[in-house]
């Protein structure tokens, strides 16, 4: 089954009434109380928000949003009754896309949710018709070398990529984002750029953008831990280094 949000949370009073307030207005949500309770859900359900509380009984949100990081890239927002910057910190750096501070207003929180589902619409749409005109072009973007050569070479018909002679698979928004750092190779593309070429108004925060490039190092890099095609300038964006 599909929901617009799941909230997790082990205030349950509070989490059943946002449930209930968030359903009135055509948003479906549903509730669950710990880590495992969620990922048990996730795994039978499909979910376009995720409302994460920091404090649960076993294990906190901050290790469900690491685990979750690892998978996937669905927007996530922390709601949490702590104050301190630091928690505020934590939490984005670690790939949440926002920190709502309880008591929190149920009209605001809903607001806050209808946007990002709003971008994602108009980001699926996007897609499609970028999915469409796709199929309807044969260019391919190249470097200098062919398949078999050191070189990189992009296919917008496949979504793929081949690199050193070895055809590398991309999702859709891995592409784009390597397709937008190809076509300003060895020059400084800043977050705030890849930001509006890939995700246009759907963008969430630097958490969403973080995953895309460790995906793409973790499929093109030889060691995506010490990367040499895809680097990082910190404070500002991110390189692509190759030679024509």
């Amino acid at each position: 089954m599909h929901y617009n949000c799941l909230l997790v949370d082990d205030e349950t009073e509070l989490a059943a009434m946002t449930c209930e307030y968030f359903n009135m207005f055509d948003t479906s949500c549903a509730f669950v109380t710990n880590v495992q309770e969620c990922l048990a859900f996730l795994e039978q359900n499909t979910v376009d928000v995720l409302l994460l509380d920091i404090n649960l009984s076993e294990e906190s949100g901050f290790t469900l949003c690491k685990r979750l990081r690892e998978q996937t890239d669905m927007p996530i927002l922390f709601i949490s009754a702590r104050q301190s910057d630091d928690d505020v910190l934590i939490a984005l750096n670690i790939g949440g896309d926002d920190y709502i501070k309880k008591p929190y207003s149920l009209s605001v929180l809903l607001a806050k949710v209808k946007v990002i589902l709003n971008r994602m619409q108009r980001g699926r749409e996007a897609e499609q018709a970028a999915a469409a005109q796709r199929d309807a072009e044969t260019a391919h973007v190249r470097s200098g070398a062919d398949e078999g050569g050191a070189g990189l070479y992009l296919s917008e018909e496949t979504l793929s990529a081949v690199l050193r002679g070895k055809r590398v698979q991309l999702k859709a928004k891995e592409f784009a984002l390597l397709k937008c750092l190809y076509d300003n190779r060895n020059k400084i593309v800043t977050k705030e750029n890849l930001f509006l070429v890939v995700w246009g108004a759907e963008c969430y925060g630097d958490g969403t953008l973080n995953v895309h490039i460790r995906k793409l190092r973790e499929k093109l890099e030889e060691n995506p831990s010490e990367p040499k095609l895809i680097q990082t300038v910190w404070g500002v964006g991110y390189m692509l280094s190759v030679t024509d």
